[in-house]
């Protein structure tokens, strides 16, 4: 279940870094919405100006949804380190999302043709993991990386390896996620 309530989560725990007289009461939070209490496992995106802005995120579920999504959105807001911490000037041009995702699931394949044809573009959620290299990408990343060689080969890359490291078989699991995206100024804090 998926509820505009994760944005305005990110969006207040965001608020809460920028202004520390700001907070909002986690023990409502979880008896209004039972999910939230659940472990689980969500990746928060930021875009400024439709650029990505910051992106951190959990592939496992080892806290509950409502520590994961508080967690993750400070972090990608200020904790990523592709980019300096946000600040209240770059609100007004935020979108935020938050992507709730299933459990990784491996995916049994032959070799990288086969790996190819069993990934599901625009769908499938892809974690490589082979020796000290590890990458996840999100569904979301279809979108800029449309075919599954494409989004294979970059997905190495981001995991610090290349192509070649398919040659070795690595182990793939696959996920789905659920998403929810708002303007930053659109979603009422809690």
């Amino acid at each position: 279940m998926l509820d505009s309530v994760l944005l305005r989560i990110a969006k207040s725990s965001i608020l809460g870094r920028l202004d520390d007289s700001y907070s909002f009461d986690k023990e409502k939070l979880l008896k209004d919405y039972p999910f939230l209490k659940k472990d689980g496992a969500a990746f928060v995106t930021l875009k400024y100006n439709n650029n990505l802005r910051g992106c951190i995120g959990s592939i496992i579920a080892h806290r509950t949804l409502l520590d994961d999504v508080v967690g993750n959105a400070v972090s990608a807001g200020f904790n990523d380190p592709r980019f300096q911490p946000l600040t209240a000037n770059e609100l007004p041009y935020l979108t935020l999302e938050v992507s709730v995702l299933s459990e990784p699931k491996i995916l049994e394949y032959k070799d990288f043709e086969d790996l190819c044809n069993k990934i599901t573009p625009h769908v499938d959620g892809l974690i490589l993991k082979h020796e000290i290299y590890q990458g996840t990408f999100l569904p979301q990343v279809w979108e800029q990386l449309p075919t599954p060689k494409l989004f294979l080969e970059h997905l190495s890359m981001k995991a610090g390896s290349s192509l070649s490291i398919y040659e070795e078989h690595p182990t793939i699991y696959r996920y789905s996620v659920d998403a929810i995206e708002g303007d930053y100024d659109e979603v009422l804090p809690l």
